[in-house]
Protein backbone atom coordinates (compact mmCIF):
# COMPACT_ATOMS: atom_id res chain seq x y z
CA UNK A 1 0.00 0.00 0.00
CA UNK A 2 2.11 3.15 1.09
CA UNK A 3 6.14 2.63 2.13
CA UNK A 4 7.23 5.47 4.25
CA UNK A 5 11.09 6.22 4.30
CA UNK A 6 12.86 8.61 6.79
CA UNK A 7 16.17 10.80 6.04
CA UNK A 8 18.25 13.22 7.20
CA UNK A 9 19.69 11.69 10.77
CA UNK A 10 22.71 12.17 12.02
CA UNK A 11 25.08 13.75 15.04
CA UNK A 12 24.83 16.88 16.15
CA UNK A 13 26.13 18.67 18.83
CA UNK A 14 24.30 20.09 21.47
CA UNK A 15 22.40 22.99 20.73
CA UNK A 16 22.36 22.79 16.67
CA UNK A 17 19.44 22.07 14.69
CA UNK A 18 18.51 18.95 11.93
CA UNK A 19 15.67 18.66 9.79
CA UNK A 20 14.23 15.16 9.49
CA UNK A 21 12.29 14.01 6.11
CA UNK A 22 9.89 11.56 5.35
CA UNK A 23 8.64 10.22 2.13
CA UNK A 24 5.56 8.62 1.19
CA UNK A 25 5.23 6.17 -1.70
CA UNK A 26 3.02 3.50 -3.27
CA UNK A 27 1.15 2.81 -5.69
CA UNK A 28 -2.60 3.80 -4.37
CA UNK A 29 -2.97 5.53 -1.31
CA UNK A 30 -4.60 8.64 0.32
CA UNK A 31 -3.07 9.69 3.83
CA UNK A 32 -4.89 10.75 7.01
CA UNK A 33 -2.84 11.84 9.52
CA UNK A 34 1.31 11.95 9.78
CA UNK A 35 3.06 11.85 12.59
CA UNK A 36 7.01 11.44 14.01
CA UNK A 37 7.53 9.74 16.69
CA UNK A 38 10.91 8.45 18.57
CA UNK A 39 12.39 5.36 20.22
CA UNK A 40 15.65 5.91 22.95
CA UNK A 41 17.60 3.62 24.18
CA UNK A 42 15.79 1.51 26.65
CA UNK A 43 12.58 3.88 26.66
CA UNK A 44 9.60 3.39 25.17
CA UNK A 45 8.16 4.95 21.50
CA UNK A 46 6.97 8.18 22.21
CA UNK A 47 4.98 10.80 20.14
CA UNK A 48 6.96 14.05 19.46
CA UNK A 49 4.12 15.64 16.73
CA UNK A 50 1.57 14.62 15.25
CA UNK A 51 0.02 16.91 12.07
CA UNK A 52 -3.95 15.80 10.33
CA UNK A 53 -5.47 16.44 7.61
CA UNK A 54 -7.19 19.91 8.22
CA UNK A 55 -3.49 20.81 9.13
CA UNK A 56 -3.61 20.88 13.12
CA UNK A 57 -0.67 20.01 14.94
CA UNK A 58 0.21 18.43 17.88
CA UNK A 59 3.49 18.69 19.85
CA UNK A 60 4.79 17.04 22.60
CA UNK A 61 5.61 19.16 25.49
CA UNK A 62 8.82 18.24 25.48
CA UNK A 63 9.38 19.70 21.91
CA UNK A 64 7.38 22.44 21.72
CA UNK A 65 8.93 25.76 20.88
CA UNK A 66 11.77 24.05 19.74
CA UNK A 67 10.76 21.33 16.59
CA UNK A 68 8.50 22.49 13.87
CA UNK A 69 6.10 19.87 12.26
CA UNK A 70 5.33 20.20 8.25
CA UNK A 71 3.58 17.83 5.52
CA UNK A 72 3.34 18.36 1.92
CA UNK A 73 0.56 16.81 0.72
CA UNK A 74 1.20 17.69 -3.11
CA UNK A 75 4.93 15.69 -2.57
CA UNK A 76 3.55 13.27 -0.26
CA UNK A 77 5.88 14.46 2.24
CA UNK A 78 6.41 15.37 6.04
CA UNK A 79 8.75 17.37 7.76
CA UNK A 80 10.36 17.64 11.05
CA UNK A 81 12.84 20.55 11.68
CA UNK A 82 14.37 20.46 14.90
CA UNK A 83 16.02 23.42 17.11
CA UNK A 84 17.69 23.81 19.97
CA UNK A 85 18.61 20.27 20.19
CA UNK A 86 19.61 18.50 23.37
CA UNK A 87 21.48 15.20 24.07
CA UNK A 88 17.84 14.00 25.67
CA UNK A 89 16.71 14.25 22.24
CA UNK A 90 19.06 11.47 21.27
CA UNK A 91 16.46 8.46 19.44
CA UNK A 92 15.84 6.50 16.31
CA UNK A 93 12.76 9.05 14.82
CA UNK A 94 10.37 7.29 13.37
CA UNK A 95 7.38 8.54 10.52
CA UNK A 96 4.11 7.34 11.36
CA UNK A 97 0.92 7.59 8.82
CA UNK A 98 -2.78 6.59 9.08
CA UNK A 99 -2.96 5.61 5.41
CA UNK A 100 -6.10 4.28 3.10
CA UNK A 101 -6.54 3.00 0.01
CA UNK A 102 -8.74 6.24 -0.87
CA UNK A 103 -10.28 9.69 -0.32
CA UNK A 104 -13.03 7.23 0.69
CA UNK A 105 -11.44 5.38 2.82
CA UNK A 106 -9.59 8.15 4.79
CA UNK A 107 -13.14 9.98 5.53
CA UNK A 108 -14.71 6.32 6.44
CA UNK A 109 -11.58 6.09 8.51
CA UNK A 110 -10.73 2.76 6.79
CA UNK A 111 -7.16 3.40 7.36
CA UNK A 112 -4.21 0.99 8.55
CA UNK A 113 -1.10 2.34 10.41
CA UNK A 114 1.96 2.60 8.66
CA UNK A 115 5.82 3.12 10.10
CA UNK A 116 9.32 3.92 8.33
CA UNK A 117 12.12 2.11 9.11
CA UNK A 118 13.47 5.20 11.66
CA UNK A 119 16.50 7.57 11.28
CA UNK A 120 18.74 7.79 14.20
CA UNK A 121 19.47 11.30 15.69
CA UNK A 122 22.51 11.89 18.32
CA UNK A 123 23.21 14.93 19.58
CA UNK A 124 26.26 15.46 21.75
CA UNK A 125 26.82 17.41 24.55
Amino acid sequence: QVQLVESGGGLVQAGGSLRLSCAASGNSFSIKSMAWYRQAPGKQRELVAMISNDSSKTYADFVKGRFTISRDNVKNMLYLQMHSLKPEDTAVYYCHAQAGYSDYDVIANRVVEVWGQGALVTVSS
